[in-house]
């Protein structure tokens, strides 16, 4: 079918490029590209003689447009799936837009010396990328991304109108470690430990950091604590679904990972302004990423399930109506799989299948979309086939 340049060779990526090795018919030809090629080149060897999918490898810095402008005419990709950091997002938008190749990410830019997050930046974009008639599909992973194909799901095939929806997070799993972070800690503890806020009547609802605390006996993981977060799908689910009156994050912590994250932070070890350490300057956060368990690492000790969903409220024919829809993950099943933890695993396939759907044109629409602008019933299948089986119930208890 076509070709893709994948850029960064993480934890989610890891899984994506596992994903997309599977599923050859779409992804005949890859390319893996990072600053540290060395670790393209072990995902490489590992992988090609599993696989029909060609495997190449590229190093790229990708702060720098230049650099990716030259590697995407290089390898001439259909789509360019975007797995670096965050605050990468721009650039490589920009060389997207510069050589009219289509773009897929999973979270939204942030810029490295802001602790703010905010789809501002990419709708920007809009324009430029309905004018190169090229589209970019923003959040394709699980929260974003999934759970705004639920969403999309449930106005079409549920709703006549969906007026509440509360999604829900829940990792039970347990890795051993006092203290470590499922995914990359920089981007982990700058989300936790931020102001949280809701959408309600037409503006957004601020709260201090892990104000709102709520218990949830979670279907395969039981019964555990969650607090209420911003979090960006929030903004593109309030314009994109009409009648909405409310919307809300919550993710569970454990005691453990709130008391070691409340003490790095009266330390100063979670701040990004840069201090003076022996004559360098350095960014606290960033140290304490290099000494915190890489994610990565997690896979092969962590056990329990995951369980991320969406309970929507609303009306049906003139009738209140509710529905939850949710998938449970396995870490240790995931582990098998792809030698990986269910964290990575649940964003790293939906990436796959946001690309695979640009990739054959099942989903195109010039410009920038979010992924719930987009038909959910094709997304809805792949999850199934590719490893997120997704499940739903009419009677969900609800969340006060």
């Amino acid at each position: 079918m076509g070709k893709a340049l994948i850029i960064g060779c993480g934890g989610v990526a890891s899984v994506a490029i596992h994903k997309c090795c599977q599923n050859s018919e779409v992804f005949e030809e890859i390319c893996i590209a990072s600053r540290t090629v060395s670790k393209c080149d072990a995902l490489k060897e590992k992988l090609q003689g599993t696989t029909k999918t060609k495997i190449t490898t590229a190093q790229v810095n990708a702060d720098k447009v230049d650099e990716l402008i030259a590697l995407i005419k290089e390898v001439k990709p259909d789509v360019v799936l975007n797995l670096a950091l965050p605050y990468q997002d721009l650039t490589i938008m920009d060389a997207c837009l510069a050589t009219k190749t289509h773009y897929i990410d999973t979270a939204n830019y942030e810029p490295e010396d802001t602790a703010k997050f905010e789809y501002s930046w990419q709708w920007a974009y809009r324009e430029k990328f309905e004018e190169a008639g090229i589209t970019a599909l923003l959040g394709s992973g699980f929260d974003p991304g999934v759970t705004g194909v639920f969403s999309a799901y449930a106005l079409k095939h549920e709703f006549d109108e969906i007026n509440y929806i509360d999604i829900l997070d829940c990792n039970g799993g347990d890795h051993g470690y006092p203290f470590a972070t499922n995914f990359n800690p920089e981007i982990n503890i700058r989300e936790v430990s931020a102001k949280g806020s809701y959408w309600e009547d037409g503006h957004w609802v601020e709260t201090e950091p892990m104000e709102i605390r709520r218990e949830y006996n979670f279907e395969g993981v039981g019964e555990k604590d969650m607090y209420l977060l911003h979090h960006e799908e929030i903004e593109s689910l309030a314009l994109n679904i009409p009648g909405i009156k409310r919307i809300r994050f919550f993710m569970t912590f454990g005691q453990s990972y709130l008391t070691h994250l409340k003490c790095l932070e009266n330390v100063g070890m979670t701040s990004i302004e840069p201090i003076m350490y022996e004559g360098k300057e350095i960014i606290p956060l960033q140290f304490l990423k290099a000494v915190l368990p890489d994610p990565a690492s997690l896979g092969p000790r962590t056990k329990g399930k995951t369980n991320i969903g969406c309970i929507f409220q609303g009306k049906k024919d003139g009738k209140d109506k509710t529905y939850y829809l949710y998938n449970i993950c396995d870490h240790e099943e995931c582990y098998k799989e792809v030698g990986s933890q269910a964290v990575a695993y649940t964003t790293g396939v939906p990436a796959m299948i946001g690309a695979m759907m640009v990739m054959t044109g099942k989903w195109n629409k010039p410009g920038v979309h979010n992924i719930e602008e987009f038909d959910p019933d094709p997304f809805m299948e792949a999850l199934n086939k590719w490893g997120l089986p997704w499940k739903e119930t009419y009677t969900p208890v609800l969340v006060d």
